[in-house]
């Protein structure tokens, strides 16, 4: 009975792990179907994404300590019910503002499930099955990073973009059939959650997204953006504080004086500023400057996701044969920042399939080589007592640097793309419409909206005109990642060479 309730309880947690990823991938193959039905404004359509990323991020650390407080089967069955209503809300949404509050709502559900699943995973197994459980953890979440795009982009165009997110509700339902099953477990340690702390750590991630996001549209120079960063600045200062007093905080700032913790917690940060960025990003561009399908441009993504799946093995199989873990670092770095600058030399519009796959794959080679490896190994650089809050600072700066990195990276592009189009729309008198309200359509997969308007006869040179100043704005957002991603990465580098220091010398310094 109790191996059939372990089986139970990993299979709906592995169903999740399928699920949830594929709100970071799929949302933004769909958007382009919700501003065509909703008219809604490109800053309000991007929230679908991020007010999902945000939630999610914000909210891990807290639902980990609630999780250890009050029952991590508890936090589960409250995660899952929170998130399959935010997902069914967010398919009948008529209001764009709605729509976001929803995907916010289902954030934070998953922030619930991610944290109290892998709890219930750990205490369900032990020994070599806990291995092979967490080794179907991993398979389960690169699926879902793989799948994802392809399957919104099928959804929303066979069915529409609500499909989308009534799937994800309907999954849920063998999630909730599964909880009564199983087993209830909580920390032995712990002390509460810090609500302080969580309420300053989501208000300046929040206020800090709100005035990236708004930058273009308001102005950066606005005195409602520059509020929004200063308050931002001030909320987030403040919860350092909060931390830095507390006897248990949920996030050790301490871990900060490591090195090595802190070089190897840069590693996700290489992969968000290449990788991440790209999952709901680029299948715009290929809906304007390629004129695909979301069906088309979803199952471009699996060239640049599904070596997630395999790149994995390939790194367990290097260590196996005596590579160290600091070369597949390396490797993995490499691949990251050379496809980032490879795509940058090659996109046009246009491009197919063939010319895509090379960066796209090493890109995806690039994450999967360090896909779960980089978490042993920064938990391995610490103290034993500290693993738990180690892992909690770890899985903040992932979650956070993409959360962050996403609507950097879009506002980036609609400023890029704004003077680019600046520059020679003038000599497209038949364009009614601004650089701005352009470039906005064009970062919300929207082409065909501004085309339509036009007469036949200037349609392909007004096309031309767009698809090329967009390209310009991609390759210098992809010159500038990969700039920064090289300079990181040397860095990184830099640290993990460093021979380790006996405990009793480190003592002495």
């Amino acid at each position: 009975m109790n191996a059939a309730r372990s089986v139970s309880t990993l299979a709906a947690v592995l169903l999740t792990l399928v699920v949830l990823p594929t709100s970071v991938t799929g949302s933004a193959v769909v958007l382009p179907h919700i501003g065509a039905e909703t008219g809604a404004s490109l800053d309000a359509l991007q929230w679908v994404v991020h007010a999902y990323n945000l939630t999610f991020a914000c909210f891990m650390l807290a639902c980990g300590s609630l999780a250890d407080l009050i029952g991590r089967r508890r936090v589960f069955l409250v995660g899952a019910v929170v998130f399959a209503s935010a997902s069914v809300a967010s398919a009948v949404a008529t209001d764009i503002h709605l729509l976001d509050a929803a995907r916010g709502i289902a954030g934070a559900g998953a922030a619930a499930l991610l944290t109290s699943g892998s709890s219930l995973v750990a205490t369900s197994f032990e020994g070599a099955a806990r291995t092979r459980a967490f080794a179907a953890v991993g398979i389960a979440t690169g699926s879902g990073l793989a799948l994802g795009a392809m399957l919104a982009g099928v959804l929303a165009d066979t069915s529409g973009w609500r499909s989308f997110f009534a799937a994800h509700a309907l999954l849920m339902l063998p999630v909730l059939c599964a909880v009564p099953a199983m087993r209830e477990s909580r920390g032995s340690s712990a002390t509460g959650v810090d609500w302080p702390g969580t309420a300053a750590f989501v208000g300046g991630t929040f206020l800090l997204m709100l005035g990236v996001v708004e930058g273009p549209q308001w102005g950066w120079g606005s005195p409602g953006v520059l509020g929004l960063l200063a308050g931002a600045a001030l909320l987030l200062v403040l919860f350092a504080l909060v931390e830095r007093r507390r006897r248990d905080p949920m996030l050790d700032l301490g871990l900060l004086r490591n090195a090595k913790f802190v070089a190897l917690c840069s590693i996700p940060v290489v992969a968000t500023l290449s990788f991440v960025i790209l999952l709901p990003l680029l299948p715009n561009y290929l809906l304007v400057a390629n004129r695909s399908t979301s069906r088309e441009a979803g199952s471009t993504m699996l060239l640049m996701t599904l070596p997630i799946l395999v790149a994995p093995l390939l790194a367990g199989r290097l260590i196996r044969w005596g590579v160290s873990t600091r070369a597949v670092f390396a490797a993995s770095l490499l691949c990251l920042t050379a496809g980032t600058g490879w795509l940058a030399a090659v996109l046009h519009p246009g491009i197919g399939v063939a010319e895509l796959a090379g960066p796209l794959i090493a890109l995806g080679v690039g994450l999967g080589l360090n896909f779960g490896l980089v978490d042993g190994a920064a938990l391995a650089a610490v103290d034993v007592e500290k693993t738990g809050t180690a892992a909690g600072l770890l899985n903040t700066v992932r979650l956070g640097s993409e959360a962050l990195a996403i609507a950097a990276a879009g506002s980036a592009l609609v400023n890029l793309t704004q003077q680019s189009l600046g520059r020679g729309l003038w000599q497209l008198p038949a364009y009614r419409g601004t650089p701005e309200e352009l470039a906005n359509d064009v970062n919300a997969g929207d082409l065909a909206g501004p085309m339509s308007a036009l007469p036949a006869d200037v349609q392909q040179r007004f096309f031309a005109f767009v698809a090329d100043g967009f390209t310009d704005s991609w390759q210098v957002l992809l010159w500038t990642c990969a700039a920064i991603c090289a300079l990181l990465s040397a860095a990184i580098a830099v640290v993990l060479r460093e021979p380790e220091v006996a405990p009793e010398v480190a003592a002495a310094r």
